[in-house]
């Protein structure tokens, strides 16, 4: 079955990203992203994008048939031992130590390559010509005014960045999907993650009220704060723990957009693989606010 994703042209100009990330697995990021897409679809169009690659599961939540998978192949070097002269340039300009010489053979490490082509492009006789490897697979679903993505990485992939960046480069080729664009990022504060809220306009922050969640929030908020990116706070779980994930917020000048209390029955229903926004008001409440604060952050937005 092919869906037909021509609503309205997207005016570039005007495309709103929002990436809902988390110093830390766990704090209920894909809550709060498949429920307030779910919940936000129903007033205007909405692109929700799962780009947790390496453990895609916001389609376990979602209601809606994708297209059949998209291949996707990243570019690896391939060594022609024909045309080498064994001039050592390859190995000198890699920064990731995927190029070896071994006496007279050029070994390429796949699984260290970040497809960055110094190496293809700087070899002065060609011998390392870049070649398509599958890496995974990208699937696009729509249901009425709700649009969906995932890329999702085969098992045994080791780099989680080069997929990231296809769905992306997906997102933006595309002139048929809407402008308001909802991001699920991956956990934590790496690689995968920059490359997730790179083109974002806003990131939302998930966290929890604990040692742990304080702790990997302010190194979420320090890499946020080092790409320049306009942030908020959702605290989940509410009164599991103390008030320190507020007190340091309120010292640090970073709103807390929303707080979601903790509820047995939320936690119960999201492990079912359920949206609850419909059914829990606490939930829902806290994701009006949310909404608000982002239609209020996209009024200014040039």
């Amino acid at each position: 079955m092919h869906i037909n994703l021509k609503v309205r042209p997207m005016d570039k100009n005007r495309t709103y990203r929002i990436a809902v990330a988390s110093g830390k697995g766990g704090t209920g990021k894909t809550l709060v992203a498949t429920n307030l897409a779910d919940m936000w679809s129903v007033d205007r169009e909405l692109l929700l994008v799962d780009l947790d690659v390496e453990e895609p599961n916001d389609a376990l939540f979602l209601s809606v048939v994708p297209e059949p998978a998209q291949t996707q192949f990243k570019m690896i070097p391939e060594w022609n031992s024909d045309r080498c002269t064994l001039c050592d340039i390859c190995t000198e300009v890699c920064n990731f130590n995927a190029i070896a010489r071994m006496g007279e053979y050029i070994i390429v490490f796949e699984e260290l390559c970040h497809s960055c082509y110094a190496c293809s492009g700087l070899c002065p006789t060609d011998a390392l010509p870049m070649k398509p490897r599958r890496m995974g697979e990208l699937q696009i679903a729509k249901r009425e005014q709700f649009y969906f993505i995932e890329g999702r990485l085969d098992i045994g992939q080791e780099q989680a960045v080069p997929m990231i960046r296809k769905v992306i480069q997906t997102v933006d080729k595309r002139q048929d999907i809407p402008d308001l664009q909802l991001f699920d990022c991956p956990p934590g504060t790496s690689c995968p993650v920059v490359n997730a809220v790179h083109t974002a306009d806003l990131v939302i922050l998930v966290t929890e009220p604990t040692a742990f969640g304080l702790n990997d929030l302010q190194l979420a908020v320090e890499t946020m704060r080092s790409m320049n990116k306009e942030m908020g706070v959702v605290i989940n779980r509410d009164g599991i723990g103390d008030d320190a994930v507020q007190r340091w917020c309120d010292a640090s000048g970073i709103e807390v957009i929303a707080t979601i209390p903790y509820d047995s029955q939320l936690a119960y229903a999201y492990a079912k693989g359920k949206l609850s926004w419909k059914t829990n008001s606490r939930l829902r409440e806290a994701l009006e606010e949310i909404i608000a604060y982002v239609s209020e952050k996209m009024k200014t937005h040039v």
